[in-house]
């Protein structure tokens, strides 16, 4: 009897020592936990966030999820229901888990289990979880020129905006994929070109004939991967010949020109008269009659008039 005594006076002294340090032990408190708290998901297939209790002891407590996004929150499973942006596409699972049956895009975001279990010490605890959800990539857009001359440089582009995360690109040469480095491979040792895997940018400083082919570009990511439809590229040798004869048939029919112009010049083609000069002719006054001044109110008679 009294070695009872003394060891429930022992676990009320514990108690005592770890109330007064802030410590409660498990059984009296609820205790959550996870298998992950960054969980990755592909879209369109199913994912379970799992919040393990670890402890607890009053029988029903009240389990609730959010969803925060952006730095807002909303319910997900409140009132023993799932709703929100999971209404109908979720369902939780013993203990408080939560299963989503096809994940998408807008489901990525923060999620935090809280459990309230008002029979225990310590009564409430959370847990947050990070749920990304990659996303295949569609099919890129690519840009290859129909035609390039030899020595000079050119760009092949490659786009994708729809997959999470953002892809990664590779080119394929007539159905060889082309390495990111052309020295690491003897084939293409004498290459100029240089990938960008990030952008999808494959640029060639010099052309070589060697260049022309079937060029495509494959976007890739986690979640999968799609290309664009093959472009052809056709590489073509210098014509000197036929830079010189542009050139002078330029040349020719500049001469011929400037000569026509001449040739109008000289035959007054372009001369004007002047808006100045006065065409209109006076009649010549008879010389048989000679007026005197206004003053005279007389005239005279030259003596070659004859009566």
């Amino acid at each position: 009897m009294i070695r009872c005594k003394m060891a429930i006076a022992r676990l009320v002294a514990c108690f005592v020592l770890y109330s007064s340090l802030g410590h409660i032990p498990s059984s009296l408190g609820v205790i959550l936990r996870t298998t992950d708290k960054i969980v990755w998901a592909n879209e369109f297939e199913p994912i379970e966030l799992t919040c393990l209790i670890e402890s607890i002891s009053t029988n029903n407590p009240r389990i609730e999820w959010k969803k925060i996004k952006n730095g807002v929150p909303s319910y997900v499973y409140f009132q023993n229901k799932i709703a929100g942006d999971l209404e109908s596409r979720a369902q939780l699972r013993e203990p408080a888990n939560i299963l989503i049956f096809n994940a998408t895009r807008s489901d990525t975001a923060e999620y935090r289990c809280e459990v309230a279990a008002i029979d225990d010490q310590r009564d409430f605890d959370e847990i947050l979880i990070s749920l990304a959800v990659r996303v295949k990539p569609v099919v890129p857009r690519c840009s290859v020129p129909e035609a390039v001359t030899v020595g000079t440089s050119t760009e092949l582009r490659c786009l994708e905006n729809e997959g999470f995360p953002a892809p990664q690109y590779r080119w394929f040469h007539n159905n060889e994929e082309l390495p990111q480095d052309p020295k690491n491979s003897a084939k293409f040792a004498n290459s100029s070109y240089s990938i960008n895997p990030d952008t999808g940018g494959l640029k060639f400083r010099r052309v070589r004939k060697e260049d022309a082919g079937e060029y495509y570009c494959q976007a890739k990511n986690d979640a999968g991967h799609a290309q664009c439809p093959t472009q052809i590229m056709e590489v073509y040798d210098v014509d000197i010949l036929g830079i010189f004869l542009k050139v002078f048939g330029a040349v020719v029919a500049f001469l011929c020109l400037a000569v026509s112009i001449c040739h109008s010049f000289r035959r007054g083609c372009f001369h004007k008269k002047g808006h100045n000069e006065n065409n209109y002719n006076w009649p010549a006054q008879n010389s048989s009659v000679e007026y005197g001044d206004a003053d005279e109110g007389h005239f005279r008679h030259k003596s070659s008039f004859v009566i």
